[in-house]
């Protein structure tokens, strides 16, 4: 029986519930993962003949050769499922936004009796007010200075108790604090300051712009001119953040947009803040999936609220948007309190969505070529590296491990690892090689590569849990035959890469593979192979300092190599043994009040000063 009567007669059997379907290469790899209210209804559209089919979408159904299906009680544990699936798997034709995507927003603990302001990535029901994100062009940190140029609260971090007879610090003396910590202000008049913070933070600036104008005048008048250049540039960044815009916005509009532009096979998501009744950020984003608009963009505003905290009442989106109640539900959970999301029609917030599509559209039309080279250089590398290395399936997931010691002294290997054609820097992993002495790099691959192969069956870490399709090893036959050693059972493809003429060793294969100079393929064996290195290196210098660190430190009398760890776990740095007391050496496991003083006197000789 044939792939395609293998989905034939699975399509027959579908149940007509809620749930996740995962489609399958040739191989068994995941290419998407999606959801449905109705997954007989939804699953059978991939397979039928469409006109209205993209071609991101085309290109997916000629690759699928299988797929399965999970059925979930109820259409919210369906949106949950397909997000979680995308995080684990990162399918190839699925959105997926970066790991480290999140943007940071400005805190006002109102629980302190003199409330700090500061920047924060994460938020948390703690009766914090939370505002932002901050996102390119203005910076959070740059919204503080002004913030600190206009009203005077305090700048230092931890809890504040008022203590008369305390001397200010600076910040009172050039009138950039009240100096709360001295008992100069009270509580009440802190606070008076701080709503004023929050009324600018919400959108209400006339007041902080009359402000730097008068501070502005002073400083001129009293020539001080480089404070008249920092309020005139605070000034300049009030503009950017209060610019102008041709809508008209009630003040109590604070809003998340999220406009889709596609071009069939590439899409942009415009992702547009509005707090306080004014535009104050924009960011477009790239996406690539072969789903409907709808599907697209419930799948990405999940993604983005798992990343990012929910701050705006309205959420506003330029298309329907598939599982849209659940989605809403969800989101308000998340928040603590309702949102509403849904496609506006007309009026301001209709004249916001144009603003946000047109800023996509825009993206999309300038940046299609762009898009399209990244793509070649991940996602085509690894489809051309299959085809050029004769590989079994495309090495979706890479891993290449270098070796790095001299002389044998402090050896070390590195694991780094590319997904799509990308380096994924969470999965990285550094190895010290313990089993031996002395310096022999084979051996030292075979004991990393036996470590790595014992890691994957306990599947306990998430850098070692999945299977590499392709593992490279750095070096030509040699390195190669160490690593099929460990690796011959376990049917995980092989090749190794030899600097000198960028040639590629594959197992039972005598002749080294040549690829073409500007190949894809071999720029990405060489971005992979130079990053191992780079990490074996960094690795092995560490622990060189280490050593050597160390190695003087147990000139001291009494400290020996367990004690001499334990001054660096404890202090991380030489420079801080060296200004530490008696009393805080004291605190190192192993010190006693003798040994805490020879380490102290070590660093306090006359012949130390300078």
């Amino acid at each position: 029986m044939g792939t395609s009567d293998v989905i034939r007669e699975k399509l027959k059997s579908l149940p007509s519930s809620s749930g996740v379907y995962i489609m399958l290469d040739e191989f068994g790899g995941i290419l998407y993962v999606g959801k449905a209210k109705n997954l007989k209804n939804r699953v059978r559209q991939y397979f039928q003949n469409s006109a209205t089919k993209t071609e991101k979408t085309i290109l997916l159904v000629e690759k699928i050769k299988d797929f399965r299906y999970i059925v979930t009680a109820n259409e919210v544990e369906a949106l949950v499922l397909e997000n979680n699936l995308i995080k684990k798997h990162k399918p190839y034709y699925n959105i997926l936004l970066k790991d480290d995507k999140s943007y940071p927003y400005i805190k006002i603990n109102l629980k302190e009796d003199f409330p700090r302001v500061e920047v924060v990535r994460r938020l948390r029901a703690d009766g914090s007010r939370y505002f932002g994100p901050y996102m390119i062009g203005l910076t959070a940190s740059a919204t503080m200075d002004l913030i600190h140029s206009v009203f005077p609260i305090r700048s230092c971090s931890g809890s504040l108790v008022p203590r008369k007879g305390k001397r200010e610090c600076l910040n009172y003396h050039i009138g950039r604090c009240l100096a709360p910590c001295t008992g100069r202000c009270t509580k009440e008049e802190y606070n008076a300051v701080i709503k004023k913070v929050m009324a600018f933070l919400s959108g209400q600036d006339k007041e902080a712009r009359d402000i730097l104008e008068a501070k502005l005048k002073d400083a001129v008048a009293r020539e001080e001119f480089e404070r008249a250049i920092v309020y005139r540039e605070n000034l300049a960044l009030m503009d950017k953040i209060v610019r102008k815009q041709n809508i008209n916005l009630p003040r109590d509009f604070n809003l998340d947009i999220f406009a889709y532009a596609t071009n069939g096979m590439y899409g942009v998501v415009n992702y547009t803040v509005v707090r306080g009744g004014k535009v104050t950020g924009s960011e477009n984003m790239p996406v690539s999936d072969p789903g409907e608009p709808q599907d697209i963009m419930s799948s990405f505003i999940m993604q983005f609220y798992d990343k990012n905290p929910v701050v705006a009442d309205e959420i506003l989106v330029n298309t329907s948007v598939s599982f849209d109640t659940e989605l809403n539900d969800y989101i308000s959970a998340k928040k603590g309190s309702k949102t509403h999301l849904f496609e506006p029609k007309g009026g301001a917030r209709g004249q916001l969505m144009q603003l946000a599509y047109n800023n996509a559209a825009e993206y999309l039309e300038k940046s299609s070529a762009r898009i399209a080279s990244h793509e070649a250089l991940t996602k085509g590398a690894v489809e051309q590296l299959k085809e050029m290395l004769d590989l079994s399936v495309p090495p979706y997931r890479m891993e290449c491990y270098d070796i790095s010691n001299i002389s044998g002294t402090d050896k070390v290997a590195s694991m780094v690892v590319f997904v799509n054609g990308e380096a994924r820097h969470e999965l990285y992993r550094r190895f010290r090689i313990k089993s031996f002495v002395g310096a022999d790099d084979f051996r030292s691959m075979r004991e990393v590569l036996s470590r790595r192969v014992a890691e994957l069956k306990k599947g306990t870490d998430v850098s070692f849990s999945a299977r590499p399709d392709l593992i490279i090893v750095d070096g030509g036959k040699g390195q190669l035959s160490s690593a099929q050693e460990i690796l011959a059972d376990t049917g995980i493809e092989l090749a190794g890469l030899a600097k000198r003429e960028e040639e590629i060793f594959r197992p039972h294969e005598s002749d080294p593979k040549i690829l073409p100079r500007d190949s894809l393929a071999l720029k990405l064996c060489q971005r992979i192979r130079d990053e191992a290195h780079r990490f074996a290196i960094t690795y092995h210098r560490k622990l060189r300092n280490e050593r050597m660190t160390r190695s003087n430190l147990k000139n001291i009398e009494g400290v020996g190599d367990k004690r001499a760890r334990a001054l660096l776990a404890y202090f991380k740095k030489v420079e801080n043994i060296a200004s530490a007391s008696v009393e805080e050496i004291e605190k190192v496991d192993g010190f006693g009040r003798d040994s805490a003083e020879k380490v102290y006197k070590y660093f306090h000789r006359e012949d130390n000063d300078a």
